[in-house]
């Protein structure tokens, strides 16, 4: 099939991968434009774009989808379907209708639960047991097409978000490939999703990311590997020099009692409002990430502690 596809992040690099791997004729990748990244906040394609450029596929990223110039030139690349995964714009019906058989969406997430923009990390902060990817054909309303298919992973009680991004990945560059001939015979019948049950996966917040031991440990849990790798929950910890910024990256839940914040024991139990967790996996600003036996023995936190 003739394709466009338009995405943005690692979570759309592989099922753009998949469907070269196919045999598809990617007429255009469409990207969002090139941003400052690292230190010396150099311009970086992102990283569909880079990807595309390795393999030769022609790459455009308009500011806008909506430039009747960027509507034209889409119009104009004689499409058979758009495939869309985590682009990063609202596209308009001029663009959605183009494509002989339509626009599709891959979406991380089991549709109409956390439609939005960060809908892996949502689900690992709810305490989702199980989440997904779903290929829907795209309508103007944000993640409100009808459903086409679906592959399901459960969330584990050690997952991060990054564990459940490289899953769904997968799975989705799967699913996404192996949809398109079914939808181009009709073999997949459009479910429209159901008016109950509509959550939102807004974008995360800076603010969202300090760690309040005085709320229930599932909560606590749920924050820290939902925001695993990126941006990382984190609390600060005082020191002869001042409070340090340490960011954890994994955690366990485990009984234990204390004022929150209170290092329960040599190996970082932290009680919580109820409940307690251990932390696993941390990062202090300026270090790499670090396991925490190898943590603690440059950063002492022994039991009695209290965490800011």
């Amino acid at each position: 099939m003739r394709l466009a596809f338009l995405g943005t992040p690692d979570f759309a690099v592989a099922a753009l991968a998949r469907l070269v791997e196919a045999g598809h004729e990617i007429a255009c990748v469409y990207s969002q434009p090139p941003a400052p990244r690292g230190r010396g906040q150099t311009l970086k394609p992102s990283p569909v774009h880079a990807f595309a450029e390795a393999h030769g596929l022609p790459v455009r990223t308009p500011a806008s989808m909506r430039d009747p110039a960027e509507v034209a030139a889409f119009q104009a690349l004689g499409l058979d379907a758009a495939c869309v995964v985590a682009y990063g714009q609202i596209l308009p019906a001029a663009v959605l209708d183009a494509p002989r058989l339509g626009s599709f969406n891959l979406h991380g997430s089991l549709l109409p639960r956390w439609r939005g923009a960060a809908p892996i990390q949502r689900a690992v902060m709810a305490g989702d047991p199980v989440t997904g990817v779903q290929v829907m054909r795209m309508t103007e309303g944000l993640d409100e097409g009808p459903v086409l298919a679906t592959a399901t992973t459960r969330i584990g009680p050690l997952d991060t978000a990054g564990d459940v991004h490289d899953r769904l990945a997968r799975l989705g560059a799967d699913l996404l490939a192996e949809s398109l001939p079914k939808i181009e015979t009709g073999e997949l019948p459009a479910v429209p999703q159901a008016e109950a049950g509509v959550t939102y996966a807004k974008k995360i917040r800076p603010k969202e990311a300090r760690i309040d031991w005085s709320k229930p440990a599932a909560a606590v849990d749920g924050q820290i590997r939902g925001l695993s790798p990126f941006p990382g929950a984190w609390f600060t910890a005082q020191t002869e020099k001042g409070p340090v910024r340490v960011k954890v990256l994994a955690c366990r839940r485990e009984d234990g009692e204390g004022a929150p914040g209170e290092v329960l024991d040599e190996d970082l139990l932290v009680a919580c409002g109820e409940g307690a967790v251990r932390l696993m996996r941390l990062q202090r600003e300026g270090r790499g990430p670090q396991e925490s036996d190898v943590f603690l023995r440059g950063f002492p936190l022994p039991a009695g502690t209290r965490l800011a």
